[in-house]
């Protein structure tokens, strides 16, 4: 039997990954008490650091940079450090069934030419990187913030593919294209929204070298366990793992969770962190937005694998493949002192691949390289696993004017947190869940201060 707070100033946080601990530790500090539930047997949620094939590897999440501010804030607090991926020797690319060579520096090039049309917009629509829609805020402001408006709006229905369709280039450019956004976008490019990609790109500084650096390049020495071990030592409350909750029943003064097993908690508040594609095991009384219940039917663009596949020999190679491809991008990663390579791969639909199959890694990666031998493979079927339903969230299109924001109030002492709603690194990196965990546990923060003004 586990031991709750019945204190009026008492808050559940539901998850334990990174957007749920750090709005623990920011509740705590300021004076809370909070109880964490955790419906897996560990914390971290879709961030995993664990040793596999000889080497310490990420499931999950995995590259970090400083020009990501809240991850680096983390970083600096509990004096974590990084080292970068390796640059490769030799690239591949497959474009119209054929496997053609050169250096990463000439598939870079590619890329570069191939995202044109993508970042075309891009710093119009985006003039505050976090701030994603404020284009659509300013759209009364005159004729041409309205135009602008209506470019924004008409950019959220165009997939990132029909985008670059548009702009004329070749078609070698839209297979590196192609397999370059199947593998960010974790899912069908088709219907990826441009502005998710164009909201990447300003971030970047609209610069698609610093956009590969800050999603591929540099990782944490100490893993990202280094990061979201330490942020739970900071944490006093109870964190109760492999505690599903089922049901959150929440109003305008109070909330309360319902366990898998029956029992039910009282709070203050509830801070629900599952993502998107959880939500529909999580009952919701009253029901969440008719808006919001679409989204969570709908799910997130996410339908994708991430496979860490581990050959013979030192391999220093990057390589892409377009969507029709089980695997459409993948580098390598370790050089094992026994002579072997572990490679990270990227896919767009993670029914097609079964990701410890060394016969259908072998099959992807000799598309490349015909003379490889795997010897293993591994990963994490994110997209399978009931609490998460996805790997990171990637926008449909149509949703990224008129989705995710929906999840950022409902009126109630129920708030929701994860880097499927934050407002900088959306949905595909760490930096996003703790942006969301902060804000989302400060809402509450003046929530109950409020409430305690005579």
């Amino acid at each position: 039997m586990f031991e709750h707070s019945t204190s009026p100033e008492h808050v559940i946080v539901v998850g334990a990954g990174f957007a749920g601990l750090i709005a623990a530790r920011e509740l705590e500090g300021a004076g809370y008490e909070v109880t964490v539930f955790e419906a897996r047997d560990r914390i971290g949620g879709r961030a995993w650091t664990e040793t596999r094939m000889g080497a310490q590897l990420e499931l999950g999440a995995t590259w970090v940079h400083w020009m990501q501010p809240f991850v680096w804030t983390e970083m600096t607090r509990y004096g974590q450090t990084i080292y970068p991926s390796p640059f490769t020797d030799r690239a591949y690319w497959i474009t119209q069934g054929e496997t053609r060579q050169g250096s990463e520096s000439d598939l870079d090039d590619l890329l570069t030419e191939a995202q044109r049309g993508v970042f075309a917009d891009a710093r119009e629509f985006f003039p505050y990187p976090h701030e994603p829609l404020t284009v659509l805020e300013r759209e009364g402001d005159s004729p041409e913030a309205a135009e602008l408006a209506a470019r924004f709006r008409a950019a959220d229905r165009l997939s990132v593919m029909e985008v670059t369709r548009r702009s004329g280039v070749s078609q070698e450019l839209l297979d590196v294209f192609d397999g370059y956004w199947s593998a960010a976008f974790q899912g069908d490019t088709e219907t990826g929204s441009s502005l998710m990609a164009a909201h990447w790109a300003s971030l970047s500084d609209f610069s698609m070298s610093l956009l590969d650096e800050q999603t591929l390049r540099f990782k944490l020495t100490n893993g990202m366990k280094g990061i979201y071990e330490a942020i739970a030592r900071d944490i006093r409350g109870p964190i109760h793992l492999s505690t599903p909750v089922s049901r959150i029943t929440h109003d305008r003064d109070r909330a309360q969770v319902t366990l898998e097993d029956g029992r039910t908690v009282d709070a203050a508040a509830v801070i629900c962190t599952a993502p998107t594609g959880a939500l529909e095991h999580i009952e919701f009384s009253p029901p969440l937005s008719p808006r919001v219940q679409e989204l969570v039917r709908e799910k997130t663009n996410s339908t994708g694998c991430k496979i860490w596949v581990k050959i013979e020999g030192h391999h220093s190679v990057i390589a892409s493949a377009p969507s029709d491809h089980p695997i459409t991008m993948l580098r390598s990663e370790v050089f094992l002192d026994d002579g072997t390579t572990i490679l990270v791969g990227f896919g767009p639909d993670h029914a097609r691949l079964e990701l410890d199959d060394v016969a259908a890694a072998q099959a992807f990666m000799e598309q490349w390289i015909p003379d490889v031998r795997v010897v293993d493979c591994t990963g994490h079927d994110w997209v399978a696993d009931k609490w998460s339903g996805q790997t990171w969230a990637t926008i449909r299109t149509g949703h990224f004017t008129d989705g995710w924001h929906h999840f950022r109030s409902t009126g109630t002492r129920l708030h929701f947190a994860g880097a499927d709603w934050a407002k900088g690194w959306n949905g595909v990196v760490v930096d996003g869940a703790i942006e969301m965990g902060i804000t989302s546990a400060r809402e509450v923060i003046d929530e109950l201060r409020a409430q305690q003004v005579p």
